[in-house]
């Protein structure tokens, strides 16, 4: 079960907001000239919230037409940000200006919850500071020592349901976030208290990469067990232990990545001999038990990337455990979910697409990738067009040279609409000290390909990296605004650069200039406060950075001055106003390797033939005309080249063939019968083919 929409849902309806309204009243704690407006319009709230909540998920879509009037919504202070909603939303439509409308709306809600009922509450996350970096456990046990509070209430009144309904030996629950751990810990002490033979277990990102080191017995008054990284085998052999506890069981007291108390101790147990499960061994995700229908989609920020996030459900799934690359010196490396990488064939992933779209009904996908393999990319399009499936997905990639324009054109024949990348700190000296494998030039070159072949890129980017100094802050700030303002990148954003506890940098700090500042560590252990040898106050930049990207995005302030945007003196950039124009114009045409894969996405095409007269000689044509989605294109060749190259593209056909055609094999048909292959390879009649469907991979 998913908790998190469950009380949503509970809190953001007609008897959840007159309940509210009556609770803080009671509390006194109306005090905000904010909340007393919205307290003022509480009828209002009570009256629209379930139409509101309807529309959020994906039903009555003429609901759009009522939220966009000026009067129709009730509005605090989160709609004051509005200053121009057609130059923000102008392009994307009613539908979405609505759901934007409407996520201000739910957030004034939380606002007013904040405030008034619950100071830890958050609309997408709920007591997200107790849970960031907590060294000691000290202040989290405090809060769970108080009383349940009014959303504590609400989930545990829903979760008591189901434990009573389903009567489990073990709940696990799934911590992701800091902002599910205080929430994650007050169930498993109502379950504890109420139900003390249930025993519950913890897994998921936050422990995976916060909790590897916890040695706070008092963790374990609540939970039972706390298991690390693949969560197959650690659960199937919880199960067997509490399931089967004689010693007779040939798995008693064996675990996998598993802590647990014994003799008053955490001990953290990994004895047993078994290997992890394949990832083509896993099974296929199953959605079944969640409200899928009942997901609300809401659009926080005029960000198309963002908005991809938080916009319409996604099914989730993995081309490969870990990331192929490996080697970033910022990035959890030495942690088994990147540093061991397994992908998973194609035809399997696209057998658990077409079971997950059965069981669902949905056909997005979102791959959750630490950074999806091309060559898996490749296949999985391939498989996707040859079994004739029409899904939407996206992924996370590294800006890698193998995603060439034919490449991309491919991606977005299956279905591919976006993909984000690390660009992190556009400098080439950062870049190889991150050791992030790409230059500057090299991510200019394919975005540039994903862009033209329409699917969009979001770019992670990153400020404040270990030596990094103000002149390349802002020179990294001009290579974005190039790239932006060609229109090669679509979406990003900013971050400050963290560093962990198990990432190159972290494990050797003063290989890059930083200075950590240790502390005791009982429970979370992944960020590390330090100090940076520059001496520089990166935190700074942060505003301006933000506030240069928001206006990029929106495809203004390219001719302003980079120093506009900050409030503090910047030095002048040092990079030349072309240079990405530059790397994209310089670069020259190859000819293919003679191992790359020849493919035809087109239609067969309609032929007829004619002649042509030249010097007194006749000679027979044909006319191929090819018909696509948008347009038709036709071609003429000469009639015995036609011919084979009707052959040809029979054979090559993505959508009829198993096997594929190389560059050197296809050379070598058309020389067997014709003249040197190049002339005909950059004849206009290929270079229209090349411009259509026919891909060099």
């Amino acid at each position: 079960m998913d908790l998190g929409i469950e009380v949503i849902l509970n809190l953001y309806s007609k008897k959840g907001l007159e309940a509210l309204f009556e609770a803080a009243l009671q509390n006194d704690d109306i005090r905000s000239d904010n909340a007393q407006r919205i307290y003022a319009l509480k009828n209002s709230y009570i009256k629209t919230i379930e139409d509101v909540v309807s529309f959020l998920q994906g039903k009555q879509q003429t609901f759009a037409r009522q939220i966009i009037t000026e009067s129709f919504l009730p509005k605090a202070s989160r709609f004051e940000q509005l200053d121009d909603m057609d130059w923000a939303f102008g392009s994307m439509g009613m539908q979405d200006k609505a759901k934007h409308l409407a996520t201000l709306y739910l957030e004034d809600l939380s606002d007013f919850i904040v405030e008034c009922i619950d100071e830890n509450f958050g609309f997408s996350r709920y007591a997200e500071r107790l849970g960031q970096s907590a060294n000691s456990f000290d202040q989290l046990h405090g809060y769970l020592q108080e009383e349940t509070t009014y959303i504590d209430t609400i989930t545990l009144k829903i979760l008591e349901e189901r434990l009573q309904l389903i009567q489990p030996a073990l709940v696990c629950i799934s911590v992701p976030f800091p902002g599910n751990l205080y929430s994650a810990f007050r169930c498993a002490q109502f379950i504890k208290s109420k139900y003390p033979n249930i025993k519950t277990s913890m897994g998921g990102g936050f422990p995976n990469t916060e909790l590897r080191t916890v040695t706070d017995t008092r963790v374990f008054d609540f939970f039972d067990y706390i298991t690390l990284d693949d969560g197959e085998l650690p659960i199937e052999l919880l199960v067997s232990n509490i399931l089967n506890p004689a010693k007779e069981n040939p798995d008693h007291n064996l675990f996998k990545r598993t802590f647990l108390i014994e003799n008053k101790k955490v001990v953290y147990n990994n004895f047993t001999t078994r290997k992890d499960y394949k990832q083509s061994e896993v099974g296929t995700p199953d959605y079944s038990d969640l409200l899928l229908e009942k997901y609300i989609s809401v659009i926080e920020i005029a960000n198309p990337m963002h908005s991809l996030w938080s916009d319409g459900r996604w099914n989730k799934l993995t081309m490969a455990h870990g990331c192929y690359w490996g080697k970033c010196t910022f990035c959890d490396i030495s942690l088994d979910y990147i540093k061991i990488y397994e992908p998973v064939a194609a035809k399997l992933l696209v057998d658990r697409m077409e079971h997950i779209i059965a069981q669902t009904g949905e056909k997005g996908f979102h791959f959750v990738d630490e950074a999806a393999p091309p060559a898996l990319m490749r296949a999985l399009a391939i498989e996707i067009i040859k079994r004739k499936l029409t899904v939407t997905w996206w992924t996370n990639i590294r800006f890698e040279k193998s995603f060439t324009q034919d490449l991309c054109l491919l991606l977005k024949a299956s279905g591919c609409i976006a993909v984000s990348g690390g660009l992190e700190v556009a400098s080439d000296r950062l870049l190889k000290l991150i050791d992030k494998g790409v230059t500057v030039a090299q991510v200019a070159s394919v975005t540039r390909n994903f862009t033209e072949a329409d699917i969009m890129v979001h770019s992670y980017l990153m400020y404040g990296y270990p030596t990094q100094t103000i002149q390349e802050t802002v020179d990294s700030l001009e290579m974005v605004r190039q790239l932006f303002e060609l229109g090669i990148i679509q979406s990003g954003f900013w971050h400050q650069f963290a560093l962990t506890t198990h990432s190159p940098i972290g494990e050797t700090p003063s290989n890059y200039g930083i200075i950590p500042e240790y502390k005791d560590i009982s429970f979370a252990n992944n960020d590390i406060d330090f100090r940076d040898e520059t001496g520089i106050d990166h935190t700074k930049f942060s505003f301006g950075l933000k506030k240069s990207l928001f206006n990029y995005m929106h495809g203004i302030g390219f001719d302003l001055p980079l120093q506009e945007w900050f409030d503090l003196k910047i030095p002048q950039t040092t990079i030349h106003s072309d240079l990405i124009y530059d790397c994209l114009a310089s670069e020259t045409p190859t000819l293919p390797k003679p191992t790359s894969k020849i493919i035809w996405l087109g239609s067969k095409p309609v032929t007829s033939h004619f002649t042509k007269s030249k010097k007194g000689k006749t000679i027979e044509f044909s006319r191929m005309t090819f018909h696509n989605a948008s347009e038709s294109i036709e071609i003429s060749v000469e009639i015995e080249k036609a011919k084979w190259l009707l052959e040809i593209l029979e054979e090559i056909s993505v959508m009829e063939n198993t096997t594929l055609c190389n560059f050197a094999q296809l050379k070598t048909s058309y020389e067997r019968c014709f003249d040197a292959f190049e002339v005909f390879w950059y004849s206009e009649s290929i270079s229209i083919l090349r411009e259509n469907g026919l891909l060099v991979l």
